[in-house]
């Protein structure tokens, strides 16, 4: 029996209608001003916001477009991400087999799966990967990034993370076999939250250093939501002495809402 995860928030924060989810994320993808990135070498990872797609919605198109010159040999993703409602240790990987969205189904890496399972036994850790969809069922923040990927790389097997406690350094290293050619890492994170304006775009600029100098230390709980996953891939990134790209970065007030209470958005690339 196949185990799919049907979507949760369809509806919410972005269409529920697959004509509209389809055209909205083909609008996002076309309105995105080119980033060559190509000239730094091949991408290793994405940071991409998970907002309700009429606020994030133009950054995540910057962050995808990117993937245009090199997607048909996208084959593997992490997407990793972080819990709102449910607390996780470690990681805690889907156990569905696809997942479902208006616009499609994704096919979960099975073997990925298995081969971060393996990673966490060998080390001796195996609480650190936990295999299950409690966390997962209601989450929005790897939801949303599954028709952007269906819509850019619709032949990569994708395998749905979520990063809760555990020491960056340890975590990287159960994920390192997901830094090379032909696979991707994605982290799903937003940037500030309920600040005014102008505070936000001051504290997202930090933050933004932060992570093009590849500095996870620098990177608190309170700059990104999604600051654990961050971490990791931030961890990776400086192992490899790799190169963070700014690719976009903006507000809720740049985009759909008011200036008093906003959410900061960014797009990063990493390469080596």
């Amino acid at each position: 029996m196949t185990l799919v995860r049907t979507p949760s928030v369809a509806g919410l924060f972005y269409p529920a209608d697959a004509g509209s989810l389809a055209a909205e994320v083909q609008a996002h993808l076309r309105a995105a001003a080119p980033r060559d990135v190509a000239a730094h070498g091949d991408l290793r990872g994405l940071v991409v916001p998970h907002a309700g797609y009429v606020y994030s919605g133009p950054v995540a198109g910057v962050a995808y477009h990117v993937l245009a010159p090199i997607a048909s040999s996208v084959e593997q993703v992490l997407l990793l991400g972080p819990p709102h409602r449910v607390p996780v240790r470690g990681l805690q990987v889907t156990a569905a087999q696809r997942w479902s969205t208006p616009v499609g189904e994704l096919t979960v890496d099975a073997a990925g799966r298995r081969a971060l399972v393996a990673a966490a036994a060998s080390r001796g850790r195996p609480d650190l990967v936990g295999v299950g969809d409690t966390a997962h069922a209601g989450e929005h923040s790897l939801e949303v990034q599954v028709p952007f990927l269906l819509a850019t790389v619709p032949e990569a097997a994708v395998l749905p993370v979520l990063v809760g406690d555990g020491d960056p350094a340890v975590l990287a290293d159960l994920i390192t076999g997901w830094w090379g050619d032909g696979r991707l890492i994605v982290v799903s994170t937003d940037l500030s939250h309920y600040e005014p304006h102008a505070a936000a775009v001051r504290h997202d600029e930090r933050t933004s250093r932060a992570i093009v100098a590849a500095d996870a230390s620098a990177i608190g709980d309170r700059d990104a939501c999604g600051a654990r996953a961050l971490r990791v891939l931030l961890t990776l990134a400086e192992r490899h002495r790799a190169t963070v790209v700014e690719l976009d970065r903006r507000t809720s007030a740049d985009t759909a809402g008011t200036p008093d209470r906003v959410v900061g958005y960014g797009a990063f690339a990493v390469v080596p």
